[in-house]
């Protein structure tokens, strides 16, 4: 079955790209931003559909999307009143405070990954590969030279994936006592060269 990457995602596709994104990264996010009904509701609300590039299948089904982050926002980030309208004042208050620990670092000369996700029938099929061919044309358009991506250090077979795509690790980050509400120890940075177009 034929795969087509398109840049951004169809208004139409925003739940389908909730419940994909809510697939891949509910096992870390979820004690933070469950149950997975407000969840669902959260990243339907804060996805950026200009932030993104999603693999369509013939039937137009949503099979993988890849975010990325620039300095006018996230695919996935939300703000403060997008967690206060979903989880309540307090609830968003707490849940803000712990997903801004989690990523609170700014890079402003590598071209950020904000998730790559392929639905889980469809893996181990190229769909991935192809995503990270538009990011780095995506960076290389926007003049970066590098691009980066943050991976659960446990995570084998994402990282070998990153790892035949040229990605190096650069460092390992310990969550410290987050691990146990986000249910991994540790994240590594990876970082790829990618030609850059003045």
């Amino acid at each position: 079955m034929g795969v087509t990457i398109f840049r951004g995602l169809h208004p139409q596709l925003r739940r389908e790209a909730a419940q994909l994104y809510w697939e891949a990264f509910g096992g870390k996010l979820g004690r933070v931003l469950g149950p997975e009904v407000r969840a669902l509701e959260f990243f339907e609300q804060v996805i950026r559909i200009d932030l993104c590039f999603t693999a369509v299948n013939e039937a137009g089904a949503l099979v993988g999307i890849a975010g990325y982050k620039t300095p006018a926002g996230s695919f996935a980030g939300g703000s403060w009143s997008d967690l206060h309208a979903v989880y309540g004042r307090w609830g968003g208050r707490w849940r803000g405070g712990l997903l801004w620990a989690l990523s609170r670092e700014i890079d402003n000369d590598r071209f950020l990954i904000d998730g790559i996700c392929v639905a889980r029938q469809h893996r181990s099929k190229g769909i991935g590969s192809l995503l990270l061919s538009a990011l780095y044309e995506e960076a290389a358009e926007r003049g970066y030279r590098s691009i980066r991506l943050d991976v659960i250090k446990d995570n084998w077979r994402a990282r070998a994936l990153y790892e035949r795509q040229g990605f190096l690790a650069t460092r390992t980050a310990k969550l410290g006592l987050l691990r146990y509400l986000f249910g991994f120890a540790a994240s590594t940075t990876m970082v790829r060269p990618v030609e850059a177009r003045e």
